[in-house]
């Protein structure tokens, strides 16, 4: 099985709703999921938050520390995570976990961080983490680590 398929049984056999925020990967966590048959049981949504801006406005991420630190950080990723368990709310019902993707793919770096620096955060009712990330490659290639990673760290977090 795949670490997607994995993760919406783990989700289902707790019964647990998931909602995704992506930056760098632009939806290939949430198409990743989706791909999977039943994945409707347990996914909610997702949101693409490519521009940081919108971090703010949609998923409620903290301006100052988006003024601050840029948004690739492990506060971001966290709060970005928070963030769309509300955005993707169901009858007021905030989905159970959140995951987030937030990162530099290249080909330059706008802050000066490395090219390849990606922030996985995942929320759930028992915690909440950031994991940090330096992956290799062309931008296609940190996307796709990035995509990977991200839905091991929520298939970790939900097996806790």
């Amino acid at each position: 099985m795949t670490d997607a398929e994995l993760l919406v049984a783990a989700l289902r056999e707790r019964g647990w709703t998931l909602g995704v925020a992506e930056s760098l990967t632009g939806g290939a966590v949430a198409s990743e999921i989706v791909s999977v048959p039943g994945a409707s049981a347990t996914l909610l949504g997702g949101v693409v938050a490519y521009a940081t801006p919108v971090k703010h406005t949609l998923l409620g991420v903290d301006a100052g520390l988006l003024v601050e630190h840029g948004a690739v950080h492990p506060d971001v990723a966290v709060q970005m995570a928070e963030g769309v368990r509300r955005a993707v709310a169901v009858d007021a019902r905030p989905a159970d976990v959140g995951m987030a993707t937030t990162g530099i793919a290249g080909p330059d770096s706008p802050d000066g961080q490395p090219v390849g620096t990606v922030h996985i955060g995942v929320v759930t009712p028992t915690g909440a983490r950031s994991i940090p990330h330096l992956f290799m490659g062309t931008r296609a290639e940190i996307r796709a680590q990035a995509t990977a990673a991200a839905i091991a760290a929520a298939l970790d977090a939900v097996r806790e």
